[in-house]
């Protein structure tokens, strides 16, 4: 095999320039027909202003952008290298001897390094933003929704508890009183009940309080009668404080989607989760998808690659580029039902993550070995 680097940064100028405008193009129209769902919404809320609907799809933009990236660079794939075989600029580096490998090494890293840049720079920033947006949607054009609306309308908390017995939980359980985006510091449960339980689930005492406040560090119990085994009455009541570790932000985010949570935050964020006794199912999946990005990113240019090569004399050219989209299509709709399988818990969530990235880079590798030896 030749090499030919000044032949490889060519091609992968191409398919990187094609991918910009791919990825600006579907995030742009993408936008818009979220920027058209949000005004539908808004028009029977007489808050939602044209301006307030116009910031919410801004914020979203960067994590549109984000998830539509991979099928920008199947597209951007497709249409570059569809350009290079219809100038036949790909048949003659072929004819002096450049394999396929070779050229496609440039494209390879630049899928590579675009995934990896969604998911370690830009994950950080389309995750805060994100989360602003659902926080304005929540408060503007939904009719309820967060911590507030759970069945019952009461909030179950757990957490870990060391104050009575080493390796103790506390199940905390009370109706949200106050929960403002615009005060993040306040918290407040009312018609509070706590049970205090040892490691071994055996109930060491029971607490009940009209009022709880979540300050930093503690919850702060008001008038709060405690209740021990075997006794028929509680102790008087007086002003308690519970250690704990939830913040009202890890409170609210445990029932956000995990996509409003960057790629750095969610490993610590999922260790917190786990010990306060949230299902962190749906983070570590998420978290193990991210770390996929790069992987499908390179299927996704490989896969562009394999079928749009083909010289257009031979005909079928049309044929072979829907098949392209067809086989993104599909490796998307694998990602859902593996993601599904994962949150249930009947796939483990490596497996459920990863399975759309190899598969799509097995399917690619395995076309380009058969158009390139075959």
């Amino acid at each position: 095999m030749i090499a030919a680097p000044t032949l490889t940064l060519y091609v992968a100028r191409r398919f990187l320039g094609a991918t910009l405008t791919m990825l600006m193009a579907l995030t742009l129209l993408v936008s818009m027909f979220d920027f058209i769902e949000l005004l539908r919404r808004g028009a029977t809320r007489p808050d939602a202003t044209f301006a307030l609907v116009a910031t919410i799809a801004a914020l979203r933009m960067p994590f549109v952008a984000t998830q539509i990236m991979p099928f920008a660079i199947l597209l951007g794939g497709i249409l570059a290298f569809w350009r290079l075989a219809r100038s036949s600029e790909l048949i003659v580096a072929r004819a002096a001897g450049i394999s396929a490998w070779g050229f496609l090494s440039g494209p390879m890293l630049v899928a590579i390094l675009f995934g990896t840049v969604a998911v370690a720079a830009v994950s950080p920033i389309s995750s805060a933003l994100l989360s602003r947006a659902e926080r304005l949607d929540a408060s503007f054009l939904r009719a309820g929704g967060g911590v507030t609306a759970l069945a019952g309308g009461r909030l179950w908390l757990r957490q870990a508890d060391r104050g009575l017995e080493p390796g103790g939980v506390a199940i905390v359980s009370g109706r949200p009183a106050r929960l403002l985006a615009t005060d993040r510091a306040e918290f407040t449960l009312a018609e509070v009940s706590i049970w205090r339980l040892s490691a071994g689930d055996r109930v060491l005492a029971r607490i009940e309080a009209p009022r709880a406040r979540l300050q930093p560090g503690a919850w702060l119990l008001e008038d709060a009668t405690a209740f021990l085994p075997g006794e028929r009455q509680g102790r008087p009541a007086e002003a308690l404080s519970l250690p704990t570790d939830l913040t009202p932000d890890r409170i609210e985010d445990s029932f956000a989607s995990p996509d409003t949570l960057s790629f750095w935050a969610l490993p610590g964020f999922i260790a917190v989760l786990e010990q306060a006794g949230f299902s962190a199912l749906r983070h570590r999946l998420q978290y193990q998808s991210m770390l996929s990005t790069p992987v499908l990113a390179m299927a996704m240019a490989l896969l562009a690659a394999g079928f749009s090569m083909r010289h257009s004399r031979r005909g079928g050219v049309g044929r072979m580029i829907g098949a392209g989209v067809a086989a993104g299509f599909a490796l998307f709709m694998l990602d859902r039902i593996t993601g599904e399988f994962g949150e249930s818990g009947a796939l483990p969530v490596a497996i459920a993550a990863w399975v759309p990235a190899a598969t799509g880079l097995l399917a690619a590798l395995a076309l380009l070995v058969y158009q390139e030896d075959g």
